[in-house]
């Protein structure tokens, strides 16, 4: 065989070889290379669309890890957490006492991961021209406790709006956000009139405003941000102008009080699972892109980089037991 013919057999050789290696790596590998396992996640709806497309794009570069994410609400989420049933609880609010009680209880350690901001959104239907804003004052009137069979007509908060009853639709008592807008509303967290139409499913408030006239409601913007076209954004007045939630108000936090940060809470024991692990990471490095895709507000940069520090030094601890 001549020289010409060697070099140009050796080329071909090695240009497959290189093509090999090259859908090899966009494969992921062989399996035995593949991080494989279950990640376990359930709570707040509020989250859920942030933690569900982060796990959408773990599963292009990680498809043999099982993710599965439920809608039990905050509470309903930290009821499975604090038995050790989940891995990840997402939550539109901070643990409660009596949920970090009852985690003690059953030897359930955590830490708590700011993941975004988000606003509450105040609505009502699109046909409605007589609102153009509510100060807190009038929202506290309208959904305390005192009020239910009392304050139930559009001219009990303005004298110039219609003598017609209203309707009202919001998130169910197992809800983050419930409890955070009962906290900076009401003035109790938990507190509320209770005739009202509940959901833990933000999709079906948004059905119950949209088809009705008289509905006044509230949900995370992410979920307005997702209906805008069915829904009226309605400002809110806590003594300093009415101010609509949007990316910079909730960044700024001059869409007050109703604006929040929200958070993915990971178990200790979840930690020596290496998927757990994983995907907790690729969420903290990646949030910042994928957040704002689903109508949410990114945290900065330093402050991804303190959480990722925050839950490194949480597994190097268990690491360490």
């Amino acid at each position: 065989m001549g020289k010409i013919m060697k070099r140009e057999l050796s080329v071909f050789l090695i240009s497959g070889l290189a093509i090999g290696l090259f859908y090899s790596c966009q494969s992921g590998g062989s399996s035995e290379d593949r991080l494989s396992g279950a990640v376990k996640i359930d709570g707040s709806s509020t989250v859920y669309p942030i933690t569900e497309a982060i796990a959408e794009e773990f599963r292009v570069e990680m498809p043999e890890v099982k993710i599965t994410i439920g809608v039990s609400g905050t509470g309903g989420g930290f009821k499975k957490f604090s038995r050790g049933e989940t891995d990840i609880n997402d939550a539109s609010r901070p643990i409660k006492d009596k949920e970090i009680a009852v985690c003690k209880e059953n030897n359930v350690e955590y830490v708590e991961l700011t993941v975004a901001y988000d606003g509450l959104a105040v609505l009502v239907n699109k046909e409605n021209e007589w609102v153009d804003h509510f100060t807190t004052e009038e929202l506290k009137k309208i959904w305390e406790p005192d009020a239910q069979g009392k304050v139930t007509r559009w001219n009990q908060i303005r004298a110039e709006w219609p003598d017609e009853a209203f309707n009202l639709y919001g998130p169910g008592v197992a809800s983050g956000t419930y409890d955070y807008f009962t906290e900076v509303i009401v003035g109790e967290s938990g507190a509320s009139r209770g005739d009202y139409m509940a959901s833990e499913d933000d999709n079906v408030l948004v059905q119950g405003i949209a088809g009705d006239k008289n509905a006044i409601g509230f949900f995370g913007l992410a979920y307005f941000e997702e209906n805008k076209d069915k829904l009226k954004l309605i400002g809110v007045d806590n003594g300093n102008g009415p101010v609509k939630p949007n990316l910079e108000t909730v960044k700024t936090g001059t869409y007050s009080p109703l604006s929040r940060p929200i958070f993915i809470y990971v178990s200790k024991a979840a930690v020596s699972n290496t998927a757990v692990t994983t995907f907790v990471r690729f969420y903290l490095e990646n949030a910042d892109e994928l957040i704002l895709d689903v109508g949410y507000i990114p945290l900065p940069a330093a402050m991804y980089a303190d959480e990722l520090a925050d839950f490194n030094a949480f597994i190097a601890d268990e690491n360490k037991q």
